[in-house]
């Protein structure tokens, strides 16, 4: 029960998140360095708080999984300029429960029984249709039709950070309280390289600190959650927080298109939610 309620509390953080980022602005450079300034605060905190035993492995492991972090949360806020945050979202959870769910099944068997197999794979089915209905509209223009790839291919390279950053984690057994540090300064290593060039040192970047503080807390919890019932369960749970940025991006960012495709983007919502909940029962 423990796991679960860790889980949804970052299913809440997270999927507050790209919605809470664009309120407060800039582009997804400034966005992803103060973010990551957020979260290097809060995993400083952390560390005075409870001040773990820091091995070299974990910070070698903790400071590669921060790198992977920063390279999907980058790419996640680059494809809100081709699709919106109402698509983005879920389309990005889609991708990367279908990751994180390969990994914790066939890396780390977290699959035993037949009952599991058949929720996992119905679970599996309603992500990929919800994924599907956020995405695909009929009707759209060329142009449109080209952002919806490029910003495919974007949350293709996101996707992949996102997996890397929680799999290393898992991988190696990293205890949660330990890895936020390192993590921490491997996210804002990532986002300098990835953004140096631009020099996005403004207002954005400062205003997105508190975006990094929010998503840190949703970190902390899955972190946490994860030895207790596993990455295909927890970060499926985690995700599930997709209904806030989405709905957000409708109602609140001037997302709105037909009412057509608003229904269509929330039923899609409902499945990958529905979808990750199903997840949720494999553990048992």
């Amino acid at each position: 029960m423990t796991g679960i309620l860790l889980a949804l509390l970052a299913a809440v953080t997270w999927g507050s998140i790209v919605f809470v980022s664009n309120k407060l602005g800039g582009d997804e450079d400034s966005q992803i360095l103060g973010t990551t300034a957020g979260a290097l605060i809060f995993a400083i905190v952390v560390y005075l708080y409870k001040q773990p035993d820091l091995s070299p492995l974990i910070w070698t492991v903790g400071v590669i999984s921060g790198l992977f972090w920063s390279v999907g949360q980058k790419n996640q806020f680059g494809a809100v300029r081709y699709l919106g945050v109402a698509k983005t979202a879920p389309m990005s959870t889609g991708l990367q429960l279908i990751g994180t769910t390969f990994f914790g099944v066939f890396i780390f068997k977290e699959w035993q029984t037949t009952a599991s197999i058949v929720i996992g794979l119905a679970a599996l089915v309603c992500i990929i249709a919800g994924a599907l209905l956020t995405s695909l509209n009929k009707g759209e223009g060329n142009g449109e039709g080209k952002s919806l790839k490029k910003g495919f291919l974007v949350l293709l390279l996101s996707t992949a950070g996102y997996i890397g950053y929680v799999v290393l984690i898992r991988w190696f057994n990293i205890d949660g309280w330990a890895a936020v540090l390192p993590q921490g300064i491997g996210m804002v290593v990532g986002a300098i390289l990835m953004t140096i060039r631009d020099k996005p040192y403004n207002k954005y970047a400062l205003r997105n600190t508190i975006t990094g503080i929010l998503w840190s807390t949703g970190n902390l919890g899955l972190l946490l959650a994860l030895p207790l019932i596993g990455v295909a369960t927890s970060f499926s749970l985690s995700q599930t927080g997709i209904v806030i940025s989405t709905i957000g991006g409708l109602f609140f960012l001037n997302e709105r298109k037909s009412k057509k495709q608003v229904w269509k983007v929330l039923l899609g919502c409902l499945l990958i939610i529905i979808g990750g909940v199903l997840l949720g029962f494999t553990k048992r």
